[in-house]
């Protein structure tokens, strides 16, 4: 395979760098007959790999991000001679699970953010962690099996966890999150995707159209730049940075001619 050519038609040179990654780690996994994979990816770069790997018909990899409906994924990539369960016993030496838990009087204070927060601020980089499951009492962060014992050390000196507890666990002990989800109504001129982005973001059509076109709008997990997409019944929006929407009915229109839009959010 002509690499530089493979790679000639995508302009971006981050995606470029991302894919040339995964072409040697292809060729790694042949030569040395054993599973290669990458840091965790993002939603973009997911739908990035997906399309790359159909293109090049590449079919021995799969994306795990440590449980299910995990929002970033690492690729493993699998020789001929492995099975599912072969894979699956190597998922565990892949990423691994740092549990927090919090003290008494943080308990219920701690969102997303102060957690996403605390490893920014040690400087651990973004694609060496995965998910970050936030309960009342604290959260499961899924982190690079290799980067676990420094991330979970480092941790505990910032002062925000000065009372908390940490421990690495298995993947097998990871708490799924509770999934909350909040109904509500929108009213759109059209079924079109800068609409429903317009409305869900709580911003204006212009900047909606801007933030499609920076590749932070995901459709079924699918990168969507197309302003005018439409919408359909069931569709899960994703927005980077606004959160996760669910189409769940197309429940009427009004005298104007606007759809009104069920709508389940993630919270």
């Amino acid at each position: 395979m002509d690499k530089q050519k493979v790679l000639s038609d995508y302009r971006k040179q981050d995606d470029k760098m991302l894919l040339a990654q995964i072409l040697d780690k292809i060729e790694f996994s042949r030569q040395r007959d054993k599973l290669e994979y990458t840091d965790f990816l993002d939603m973009y770069q997911i739908s990035l790999v997906k399309s790359f790997m159909k293109k090049i018909e590449f079919e021995n990899y799969v994306l795990f991000g440590g449980f299910d409906d995990a929002e970033r994924k690492v690729l493993v990539i699998y020789p001929e001679k492995y099975n599912m369960q072969m894979i699956e016993k190597n998922y565990s030496k892949i990423i691994s699970v740092i549990r927090i838990a919090l003290g008494e009087d943080e308990k219920g204070k701690y969102s997303h953010r102060n957690y996403l927060g605390g490893i920014v601020k040690l400087g651990m980089k973004r694609e060496k962690v995965g998910d970050i499951l936030v309960s009342d009492d604290g959260a499961d962060i899924l982190v690079k099996e290799e980067s676990s014992d420094t991330l979970k050390q480092e941790l505990a000196t910032l002062t925000r966890f000065g009372n908390a507890k940490f421990e690495i666990v298995n993947l097998s002990e990871l708490r799924k999150q509770e999934i909350k989800i909040e109904e509500i109504s929108i009213i759109v001129p059209s079924l079109r995707l800068d609409n429903f982005v317009s409305d869900l973001a709580k911003t204006s059509r212009s900047k909606a159209v801007q933030i499609i076109d920076s590749e932070r709008v995901f459709i079924n997990g699918q990168n969507e730049t197309k302003v005018s997409k439409q919408v359909k019944l069931g569709d899960v929006i994703t927005i980077r940075g606004k959160g996760r929407f669910v189409v769940k009915e197309l429940s009427g229109t009004t005298r104007s001619g606007r759809s009104v839009v069920k709508i389940e959010k993630y919270v």
